[in-house]
């Protein structure tokens, strides 16, 4: 294909041909070839395809089926109550309704009972926007059948042994329970993620395995993916064979009321890194990012080891991150989407702390950006207004010397996979042709960066459809 009068770096009009998966020339001025496909520009801005650092793809299609439970579709008991019992009129007898996003404010702590009083005839669970908490209603419990008395001890029970309905990190059991779910069609996402630009993704799922990789390697070999897909898991995470879906680092979950055993987990990196692999630490909250750090200097650093979301990253721990050399991934979508609770949730004196952008590269730290979706919104571009303008929905500003310039919240979105934080990729001759055209120069797209921007999408040098 020949893309004209596309705008590069500040420079254009520009001429840019495609050829197989490569940018083949840039010119002021290119011929088109017989029977070349040509696509206008009109001045707009070429830049290299987005790569969400930070994504949970199989969640996020199940969250595109699934009824949204919090802000911003729902902010209130009665909405939460109105919007189940209107996707429960259509169910068939004894389907399931899913419901995603819930948060404390919308109607308090959640359980059996007060699900019940929701929605008592239908099988209902209802994850928590955190994603580390499932709550089934009795209809529910009791379609488990067998499967809830042998609920493990997590689950959560009243006094007299009677389960709450509240299942904190039980997916695989809650999955189990259930019965094996058919694989999830990704085409949704892809399309979806392909809108706002990305052309390459990181799973952060922790326990995406070889039945995983499976699946996406089907996806993206017949196109219902059309990202380049890197996968964090377990240890035991194979390599792929697919050239477009490749293994990432070991993904390690903490929370701080159950940390797993210091030397265990110190000589679990230290195995990860000895097998050429990088780590991955979820940390959000103060305790969990100085854990980390600290297994990371007992069981050695390795380029490519990576701090998961940093949520609160206080100044005296920056120095720690700058010496273990790791690279934070951070969703600043969050001040946006939950920057209005945390004002209430979050003390004071940590507020300023938040999903850092500036202090972590005024730090020397290296910085790229992920959304969390479905935890966050898939958009990347509103993570990338909030890492700039630091405002809430309501218009609160959290953490205002954190705010970076247009160019460099973009710059969060485009680095490598293999080195998140790095050298943003470039639009160039040779270079893979991933590849976002918005519909206007970029001196006006960095006045408000938004995905209604994004004209055309290109992977491999192929137009995403």
């Amino acid at each position: 294909m020949l893309i004209l009068n596309a705008e590069i770096d500040g420079r254009g009009p520009l001429d840019v041909r495609l050829k197989g998966s490569r940018i083949e020339r840039i010119a002021d001025r290119l011929a088109a070839e017989p029977r070349e496909p040509t696509l206008d520009a009109g001045g707009g801005a070429l830049l290299p395809g987005l790569h969400d650092h930070h994504i949970h793809v199989l969640a996020l299609a199940a969250a595109l089926r699934s009824v949204p439970c919090g802000p911003p579709d729902v902010r209130d008991r009665a909405a939460l109550q109105a919007a189940l019992r209107a996707a429960a009129e259509p169910l068939a007898p004894g389907a399931w309704l899913r419901g995603v996003g819930y948060h404390e404010s919308i109607a308090g702590r959640l359980d059996r009972d007060a699900l019940d009083a929701l929605l008592p005839s239908v099988p209902l669970r209802v994850q928590h926007r955190s994603g580390a908490l499932w709550m089934l209603n009795s209809a529910a419990i009791e379609a488990l059948g067998p499967g809830a008395r042998d609920a493990p001890e997590a689950a959560e029970r009243d006094e007299h042994g009677r389960l709450t309905g509240r299942l904190f990190r039980l997916d695989g059991w809650l999955q189990s329970a259930i019965g094996a779910a058919a694989k999830p069609d990704l085409t949704a996402v892809g399309s979806r993620l392909a809108a706002f630009g990305v052309t390459g993704l990181t799973d952060a799922t922790p326990g995406n395995d070889d039945a995983t990789l499976s699946l996406f390697e089907d996806a993206v070999t017949r196109g219902a993916l059309p990202q380049r897909v890197v996968m964090m898991g377990g240890p035991h995470l194979p390599e792929g064979q697919h050239g477009e879906v490749a293994r990432g680092p070991l993904k390690i979950l903490l929370d701080d009321v159950a940390l797993p055993d210091f030397d265990d987990l110190s000589r679990e990196v230290a195995q990860a890194h000895g097998a050429g692999r990088a780590v991955a630490f979820h940390c959000v909250t103060r305790t969990q990012l100085v854990f980390a750090l600290t297994v990371l200097e007992a069981a050695g650093d390795r380029p490519g080891d990576r701090i998961e979301h940093a949520a609160i990253a206080p100044p005296d721990l920056l120095d720690l991150l700058r010496a273990r050399g790791v690279t934070v991934v951070t969703q600043p979508n969050f001040i946006r989407e939950r920057g209005d609770v945390y004002v209430s949730e979050v003390s004071a004196d940590e507020r300023p702390w938040l999903y850092r952008c500036r202090g972590f590269l005024d730090a020397g730290v290296p910085l790229a950006a992920g959304t969390d979706a479905p935890f966050g919104s898939p958009d990347p571009w509103l993570a990338m207004q909030a890492a700039v303008d630091r405002r809430s929905e309501a218009g609160l500003v959290l953490g205002e010397r954190e705010g970076v310039s247009p160019e460099r919240a973009l710059a969060m979105f485009t680095t490598t996979p293999q080195s998140p934080g790095g050298r943003p990729r470039a639009v160039a001759a040779q270079a893979v042709a991933d590849l976002c055209l918005l519909s206007v120069p970029w001196k006006r797209a960095r006045e408000a960066l938004s995905s209604h921007l994004v004209r055309a999408t290109f992977r491999a040098g192929r137009l995403v459809p």
